[in-house]
């Protein structure tokens, strides 16, 4: 469910009791951990963690670069990481050590799925969010931006389309 709030103390007042609750120690512990540079908004909304754009600019959408994400949603709350989702071997390593936990592990495309604060691995959460400061999520970002420019330069336009399409 997206939200229309326009600052984080509007979004935690529109969401149930224990919702806030949870929504607000997972919060709690990413400001405690987020590095230097990174700013809390209400973005695509959801309360978000992001490189401003003065200082990373060059974003595909013109919208600051999201490092990471809570949402409540219809069945359940998320914290979304994507400073790790963009670099498979930071996802592997996080994947790792949140099975280690025990607890359960719910994943989407890019956040870990909770219906209570108990299901989530705080601590870890924790240090996920401490573990890629601003200049190097840039950096894998440019690297990513430039990984896919280059394959687009190289790779016949009218082949670009279709890898992995089905041959008849």
């Amino acid at each position: 469910m997206r939200s229309a709030a326009r600052t984080v103390r509007e979004y935690l007042a529109e969401l149930p009791a224990d919702r806030r609750k949870a929504i607000s120690a997972v919060r709690k512990v990413i400001r405690e951990n987020l590095p230097d540079g990174y700013d809390e908004a209400m973005n695509w909304g959801m309360i978000t963690y992001q490189v401003p754009l003065a200082t990373y600019p060059d974003t595909y959408n013109g919208q600051p670069l999201m490092y990471a994400a809570l949402a409540s949603q219809k069945n359940h709350m998320a914290v979304y990481l994507t400073g790790i989702y963009i670099s498979e071997g930071s996802r592997a390593a996080f994947e790792g050590a949140y099975r280690a936990t025990g607890k359960r592990f719910d994943v989407g495309q890019s956040c870990v799925r909770f219906r209570t604060l108990d299901d989530l691995p705080l601590p870890l959460i924790g240090e996920t969010i401490a573990s890629v400061p601003v200049a190097a999520l840039v950096e894998r970002v440019r690297q990513t931006t430039s990984a896919r420019t280059t394959h687009a330069k190289t790779t016949p336009a009218k082949t670009r389309g279709r890898q992995g399409a089905k041959k008849r």
